[in-house]
C-alpha cells in the first residue's frame, strides 16, 4: 500500500485516466436529468431520447467539444475527490479497526461503509465548486437548451462570474446535495470493490491480476450507480439554478418528485450507467496499477523515516 499522500496521487491519476474516456456520458446524463425540469410528463419536450440519441445529437450539433465541454474542470474535481476518496480510505479504515479492534487487518463492514463515505464527503467538499462549474458547462447548448443556461468562455470564467455575482456562498451552491450523493457512492464504492474481490478469490480461485479487477469493479460500479443516482439528480439541479427554483436538497427532491413522478429521480440512470461502470472499472483497475507504480517509486526514493510520516 503506497503512503496517504501516494495513495492520494495514484488516485487523482487513475481517475482522470477514467474520465477522459466517460466524461461525454456525463453530459448526456446532465442533460437528461434537467431535461422537463418541473415539467408533467404531458408537457415535457424530449430534446435528448436516451444516451446514444444524446450523444449523437450533441456532436452532430457542437461537435466533439459540445461533449467534451468542462472536460479540464472534471480533470481537476477527479483529483480532489478520487484522491481524497482513494488517499484517505485505508488510513481511516485501518485507524477505525484499530481502535475498534486492536487488529487493522479486520475486516468490518461497518467500518468499511464508514471509512468509504467519510474519505468521499471530504473529496466533494474540496471538489465542489469544480463540479459546480462543470455542470453548468456541460449543461449549456446554444443549440438544444435543458435548464437554466450559464455561457462561460472557460471554468476560470464561470469561477470568476460565480464569485462576482454571489460571493462564496454561490460557489458551494448545492454541496450539500453533493456530499449526501459522493458519500452514497462512496459508501458502496470500494467496500463492494473489496467484497467483490475477496469473495472471487475465495469461492472461485481467481488470481490478482485484470481479470479479477473488471469483475470487481463491475460489481461495485453498478451498485454505485443504484444508491447514488437520486440525490445525483438534486445535485445537478441545485448546481444548475441560482437559487430560485429550490431552497435546498429536501425542497428540490419534493418539487422533482411532485410535479414529474418519483421516477424522475432517475432520469438519466442508463446514461449514469453507462459512465459509472467504465470509470469505475477504469479507476479502480488503474488505481490498483497506479498504487503499486507509486509504491515503487516511494520505496526507491523515500528514507524509511519520512515514508513512515507521510
Amino acid at each position: 500500500m503506497s503512503t496517504t499522500t501516494g495513495a492520494f496521487i495514484a488516485g487523482g491519476i487513475a481517475a482522470c485516466g477514467a474520465v477522459t474516456a466517460t466524461h461525454p456520458f456525463e453530459t448526456v446524463k446532465i442533460r437528461l436529468q434537467l431535461q422537463g425540469e418541473l415539467q408533467s410528463k404531458e408537457v415535457a419536450v424530449k430534446k435528448y431520447r436516451g444516451v446514444f440519441h444524446g450523444v449523437g445529437v450533441i456532436v452532430k450539433n457542437e461537435g466533439l467539444k459540445g461533449i467534451y465541454r468542462g472536460i479540464g474542470t472534471a480533470y481537476i474535481y477527479q483529483i480532489l475527490l478520487n484522491g481524497c476518496r482513494l488517499g484517505f480510505y485505508e488510513p481511516l479504515r485501518a485507524t477505525c479497526t484499530k481502535l475498534i479492534y486492536k487488529d487493522p487487518s479486520v475486516q468490518s463492514l461497518g467500518i468499511n461503509i464508514f471509512s468509504g463515505a467519510s474519505s468521499g464527503i471530504l473529496g466533494a467538499m474540496a471538489g465542489s465548486p469544480f463540479f459546480l462549474v462543470k455542470t453548468r458547462l456541460q449543461s449549456y447548448s446554444p443549440f438544444l437548451p435543458v435548464g437554466t443556461q450559464h455561457k462561460y468562455r472557460n471554468a476560470f470564467d464561470g469561477l470568476s462570474q460565480i464569485f462576482r455575482a454571489e460571493g462564496v456562498r454561490g460557489l458551494y451552491r448545492g454541496m450539500g446535495a453533493s456530499m449526501v450523493r459522493t458519500g452514497a457512492g462512496s459508501s458502496v464504492q470500494l467496500p463492494t470493490y473489496f467484497f467483490a474481490k475477496r469473495r472471487l478469490i475465495r469461492h472461485f480461485g481467481m488470481e490478482d491480476g485484470p481479470a479479477l479487477h473488471l469483475l470487481s469493479s463491475t460489481a461495485s460500479g453498478f451498485v454505485v450507480c443504484v444508491f447514488m443516482h437520486p440525490p445525483d439528480t438534486v445535485m445537478a439541479r441545485l448546481y444548475n439554478q441560482h437559487g430560485n427554483l429550490y431552497n435546498g436538497i429536501f425542497d428540490c427532491l419534493w418539487k422533482t418528485i411532485s410535479t414529474e413522478g418519483v421516477l424522475s429521480v432517475y432520469k438519466g440512470f442508463t446514461a449514469h450507467l453507462a459512465r459509472i461502470l467504465p470509470h469505475t472499472i477504469l479507476t479502480l483497475s488503474l488505481a490498483e496499477q497506479t498504487n503499486k507504480l507509486v509504491r515503487g517509486i516511494e520505496t526507491r526514493i523515500l528514507p524509511k523515516s519520512l515514508e513512515e510520516k507521510l
